[in-house]
């Protein structure tokens, strides 16, 4: 299912958060949306799953206008998963988990065969098999998030929206979330995702977008998108940019000004 933003502008208050943003994002790719704080990238992840209402434009899943989608339909299709994501209640891994799987119509102690195997590979995927009696409330920040991963996972949407999914993970496991999310999109999903790791989005993204005040800069392959020029406009630093073993590098140097 393709994501298209076609001209969106968000106002927050008194605040022009989007202006003109137009994206396109396909099915089968890993799109990594990048920027400075306060670029508007969470807006726009929110604009996209149809939480923040545009005061011009129109976001479409294929050629649908997201607005037009409502309650269960549009979670079956959007998977959203926000930044600094909690758990109030001490329920089971498991059982939370399982919560995506209410769009479908199933609940967590009444799952078909298909949300009780969506679940496992969800589960599986993040690594936290094993952990499923244990109580949600008492992981660590990191593990928490990636229940709230696998949670998204287990809808089984053909799109996924993830608002920084690796902030709160140690190394190992931020490539562990990285791989998760592109095997994801190579399975057919349409996966956007925030970063702010110039390194990992330069050797994970199929495409990047680069947000700054609220508008699109660039958008394209990494390799066409994180030059050094660019990087040095969009987030005021020196950057080395360098291909090994046809990877794309990106080594921060220092703040410029």
């Amino acid at each position: 299912m393709r994501l298209t933003l076609d001209c969106i502008c968000v106002d927050l208050g008194r605040r022009a958060a989007l202006r003109d943003v137009t994206a396109s994002f396909e099915p089968g790719h890993l799109t990594l949306v990048i920027g400075p704080n306060g670029a508007g990238k969470t807006t726009m992840l929110r604009a996209a799953a149809g939480l923040v209402k545009p005061v011009s434009g129109e976001v479409r899943l294929d050629r649908r206008a997201v607005s037009a989608i409502h309650g269960a339909e549009r979670a079956r299709a959007v998977a959203y998963l926000p930044q600094g994501g909690t758990v109030a209640w001490p329920m089971p891994v498991r059982d939370v988990v399982a919560l995506g799987r209410l769009p479908h119509g199933e609940q967590p102690d009444r799952l078909s065969v298909s949300g009780r195997d969506a679940v496992e590979a969800a589960l599986a995927a993040v690594g936290l098999k094993g952990f499923e009696s244990r109580s949600a409330t008492a992981l660590s920040g990191g593990e928490r998030a990636r229940v709230l991963l696998a949670r998204a996972l287990a809808t089984s949407a053909p799109i996924l929206l993830a608002d920084e999914p690796v902030a709160a993970l140690d190394p190992r496991h931020q490539l562990i979330v990285l791989d998760v999310l592109r095997e994801r999109a190579r399975a057919g999903a349409t996966v956007v995702a925030v970063m702010h790791d110039l390194a990992l989005a330069a050797r994970y993204a199929d495409e990047i977008v680069v947000l700054t005040q609220g508008r699109v800069q660039a958008s394209g392959r990494p390799d066409e998108v994180l030059t050094e020029a660019r990087i040095a406009e969009s987030f005021g630093i020196e950057a080395r940019v360098s291909v090994t073993e046809d990877t794309l590098v990106v080594t921060a140097r220092r703040p410029l000004g």
